[in-house]
């Protein structure tokens, strides 16, 4: 006698959810559940996606998401003269939304993991430094992760930005050994910002 289970389009469907960050077979199980009780939220689903695909796109200075080519952020008028360096796109909201800075941000598209074969080469280097030439930037801060491969990517990029004569720093206290941004609260993020320190310092 067979074992009852569902059909395979259902199995397919929780195959697919279960690629997304942080979601296990259960919670997969009751996304697609949730999602087939109703015949009109696969169909609006699919067209969110759709149009976010479509209409969606990394700005072309700082690589944060935007609709035009340049995003809100960049745009803005009466930003101070400084430059934030974070790993993903996402790091740029939690520091923006603590209300303590007022600079200019610029993604990498990721860090150095040699194991990840990630190299120099992978990340945004290149429009780092033509954004700093072209920019009268007076602080780079680099608010990177304080794991391992974080502070790789941090001394790694205080070694490249020494000889332009522009003051380079990391963030301070408040935030923990090992860990994201995206784990941080914004009075820990604004705690950080102010207590930053010059990079290659102890």
């Amino acid at each position: 006698m067979k074992t009852a289970d569902y059909p395979e389009p259902f199995k397919a469907l929780v195959r697919e959810l279960r690629r997304l960050p942080g979601v296990g077979p259960r919670s997969a199980e009751r996304m697609a559940l949730w999602l087939l009780e109703d015949t009109e939220r696969p169909s609006a689903l699919a067209e969110a996606l759709g149009a976010a695909r479509e209409s969606l796109r990394h700005c072309a200075d700082c690589g944060f998401f935007s609709v035009e080519d340049r995003c809100v952020i960049c745009v803005e008028d009466g930003r101070e003269p400084l430059l934030c360096v974070v790993e993903r796109a996402t790091d740029i909201l939690p520091i923006e939304r603590s209300g303590a800075y007022r600079g200019l941000y610029h993604a990498l598209g990721g860090r150095l993991s040699p194991l990840e074969h990630v190299g120099p080469e992978d990340l945004r280097l290149a429009e780092l430094t033509a954004r700093l030439e072209r920019g009268a930037f007076t602080e780079v801060i680099l608010a990177l992760s304080t794991d391992v491969e974080g502070e790789a990517t941090a001394n790694y990029l205080a070694d490249l930005l020494a000889p332009r004569g522009v003051r380079v720093s990391r963030l301070a206290q408040g935030m923990p050994a090992g860990g994201g941004l995206e784990h941080a609260d914004e009075l820990t993020l604004a705690r950080a910002l102010a207590g930053r320190r010059r990079a290659g310092e102890q």
